[in-house]
């Protein structure tokens, strides 16, 4: 055979084989890999079940059986000892959670040390020291899990909003089609109540789009044809064609769901004190235990020491505190989900906050009646432009028409009504022909606007409707947001705390400069979207700022995941920006946030104080255990006095004052207005007493949103939102 063939023949029968060989080793290893993961998950779901609260309970029980026998002088062979009940249930997660720390992530953390303690104790035959030592560590990490526990129903809601369906026209023909089938040039057209179900642009068509959802602006936005519209807002008036230009993970919407997932991934949890301290914790601990048996020649001693060096009352100084402090905040209406949050708040050195909803209320109101035609009163103009408005459905309509029957006006039934999406509405009354809109649309009427008026209300912040009588100007109507009453005293607030105030606000930067001015605010950015105000949030932190963010919207949420503390507005703000914040202001009284800031740091001060308690106590108690006063029992009592010490010092905090000017919020009777809507017939809950405040005509019958009362505790408010 030529030796070339038999030398390609060779090494192709050895890639083979080694090829197979590879195979065989890559499968063993992914089996093996398969093995360990279920293995671990058993372990996992052990661990979790026994440090539950149940089992936490029923141990703490076999312990005070034990400390019965003890006191009436019962004994009972070693291995019926009740603590056993202790030790099995918090003592066995306790050590698989140490051992895996240690073999698995290398990590020396004050499980380790307890677990020592625990197994010296039984090796010496003192059950019930293992036992406590074992079941305050498994209180400890209950209520720390506690306290840092997150919902995670705000993404699920954020989710939700992507539209699945659009309406895709070909060749003239109207289908609906699956989001996931569309594809990008295509014509799509979205009727009055429907969200866009792509990015698009406008090729036919005038309508007003509600916006909010991106920007956060309380207005919808005229668009026409040329005009960009983003997937997930919602179109309230005219059917327009658009042409898809972005789909999928390229959308809008899905780059906000993106940004607030990318912003919950970067939240790293925070490690105990305890845990942080271990690496020498553990070291020490077992050097000066075997010191005391090796010089004193009592082993007893030795065990004593590890049994009153376990940082049990340092594992419960921070959760104790936590929980006091969230316990006085739920008091005053403000729910903290997050201690981590609370204990970062007290650092915190620049606030941000939306516009919105936030330092406003988020309701349009009539501030301006502007006559320009001398036979014509401010009431008149009003009566006039409320009868024209009375059949639109457009938000700055009916906030008109609200302040006609709020003065009492005996309004008019307009006849010939015209409806012009985007642009305004038409009627005849008994003052003669009337046009209400903007100024494109008086424009395209023959209409000569003078723009100076125009402008003075821009500059104040002001949406503003052109009035016009036959064939020329009679006034106009400015609409304002309303300030929050609180606001320019919390900024100031905050200034006497040294902390700097920032706006960032989806508006436009006119309206947003005129805000920040009545507030005290000095820095604004206006025109912002979600990804840009996420781009301001991680600029102030990489300047070395702690920043806190405050909103109340959907596009607030991944500036709200990003800020080292965020707050959300509970009332009125979505359920996204509610999920997606560390904080929630239940009654929507922004003047608490100083408040906030004072808990704080009060936490803080508790914390360190049951630090250098704890630390005190543990000090003592060694000495005592080395000259043999203590043994593992007495150690123990010891021990526990310590954990008792530092939870009723921390308790203290609930009851503290920190503002007479804060008043108790209570949260099982005090009620508010939720706003959300839902298509007619698509819901559980009722509409009884329910006040309708808009409607949409579509296809598919009426989309309505409307305004309940319930109580503020959020499980009261669930049934509200299906």
């Amino acid at each position: 055979m030529n030796p070339k063939k038999v030398i390609l023949l060779y090494n192709i029968k050895s890639r083979i084989i080694y090829s197979n060989t590879a195979y065989i080793n890559e499968s063993k290893k992914s089996n093996t890999l398969n093995e360990f993961k279920k293995v671990k998950n058993v372990i996992d779901e052990i661990t979790d079940f026994l440090f539950g609260l149940k089992m936490t309970i029923i141990s703490a029980i076999f312990l005070v059986i034990a400390i019965i026998f003890m006191i009436l002088g019962i004994d009972t062979p070693v291995y019926l000892n009740p603590a056993w009940g202790a030790v099995i249930i918090s003592g066995i997660p306790m050590l698989l959670l140490a051992m895996t720390r240690l073999i698995r992530e290398r990590w020396i953390s004050s499980a380790l040390l307890i677990a020592i303690a625990m197994v010296a104790s039984l090796l010496i035959g003192e059950i019930f020291a293992a036992g406590e030592v074992a079941w305050i560590m498994a209180l400890g990490a209950l209520l720390e899990d506690w306290t840092v526990e997150r919902a995670k129903k705000g993404l699920r809601n954020l989710i939700n909003l992507t539209p699945q369906t659009g309406r895709r026209i070909v060749n003239g023909v109207e289908e609906v089609i699956s989001v996931d089938e569309i594809k990008i040039g295509d014509t799509l057209r979205i009727l009055p109540g429907e969200s866009v179900p792509v990015d698009g642009e406008i090729i036919s068509g005038t309508s007003s789009l509600d916006q909010s959802i991106m920007t956060g602006e309380s207005l919808p936005i005229d668009k026409e044809v040329g005009d960009e519209v983003f997937c997930g807002t919602m179109n309230m008036y005219g059917a327009i064609d658009i042409k898809a230009t972005s789909l999928g993970e390229n959308s809008s919407l899905q780059k906000l769901i993106d940004l607030v997932k990318a912003a919950d991934e970067k939240q790293a949890p925070t490690q105990r004190i305890a845990d942080k301290w271990a690496t020498w914790l553990v070291p020490v601990a077992l050097l000066i235990a075997i010191a005391a048996w090796l010089i004193t020649g009592d082993i007893e001693r030795g065990v004593t020491v590890l049994v009153v060096f376990c940082p049990c009352a340092l594992i419960l100084a921070t959760p104790t505190a936590i929980m006091a402090a969230i316990g006085q905040a739920t008091k005053y209406g403000v729910l903290i989900k997050s201690g981590e949050a609370l204990e970062t708040l007290g650092a915190l050195n620049t606030l941000v906050f939306d516009k919105t909803g936030t330092l406003t209320y988020g309701n349009l109101q009539v501030s301006d009646v502007i006559p320009v035609n001398s036979d014509l009163s401010r009431t008149d103009l009003l009566k006039m432009v409320a009868s024209c408005e009375t059949l639109s459905e457009h938000p700055l309509a009916k906030a008109i028409v609200d302040k006609a029957k709020e003065l009492e006006m005996d309004l008019e039934e307009p006849q010939d009504f015209k409806m012009y999406p985007g642009k305004g509405v038409s009627c005849n009354v008994s003052y003669g022909k009337v046009y209400a809109g903007n100024a494109k649309f008086l424009a395209e009427n023959n209409i000569d606007v003078d723009e100076s008026y125009l402008d003075k209300l821009r500059s104040e912040g002001k949406a503003a409707i052109i009035v016009a009588l036959n064939d020329s100007v009679a006034g106009f109507v400015g609409l304002s947001d309303v300030i929050r009453e609180d606001s320019a005293s919390m900024i100031k607030s905050l200034h006497d705390l040294d902390t700097e105030t920032i706006l960032l606000t989806g508006d436009n930067t006119e309206t947003a400069n005129y805000f920040a001015s009545q507030v005290g605010i000095g820095k604004v950015y206006g025109n912002l979207l979600p990804e840009e105000k996420l781009s301001w949030i991680e600029k102030l932190k990489s300047e070395g700022k702690k920043v806190c963010m405050i909103g109340d919207g959907v596009n607030d949420a991944p500036a709200l995941k990003t800020a080292d503390v965020s707050v959300a507005m509970g009332s009125v703000g979505s359920d996204v920006a509610i999920e997606a914040a560390d904080i929630a202001l239940l009654g929507d009284d922004i003047g608490k946030i100083p408040y906030l800031k004072k808990l704080s740091n009060s936490t803080l001060f508790t914390i360190k104080a049951n630090i250098i308690i704890s630390m005190t106590i543990n000090a003592l108690a060694i000495v005592c255990s080395i000259l043999g006063w203590l043994n593992p029992v007495t150690g123990a009592i010891v021990h526990n006095a310590g954990s008792c010490l530092v939870v009723l010092n921390a308790a203290l905090l609930y009851d503290r004052k920190f503002d007479d000017s804060i008043k108790k919020v209570d949260t099982e009777n005090v009620e508010h207005s939720h706003y959300h809507f839902h298509n007619d017939g698509e819901h559980t809950h009722s509409h009884e007493g329910v006040e309708i405040i808009d409607e949409i005509e579509t296809d598919n019958g009426v989309k309505h949103m409307h305004a309940h009362k319930h109580a503020l505790l959020r499980q009261s408010c669930e049934t509200y939102h299906n």
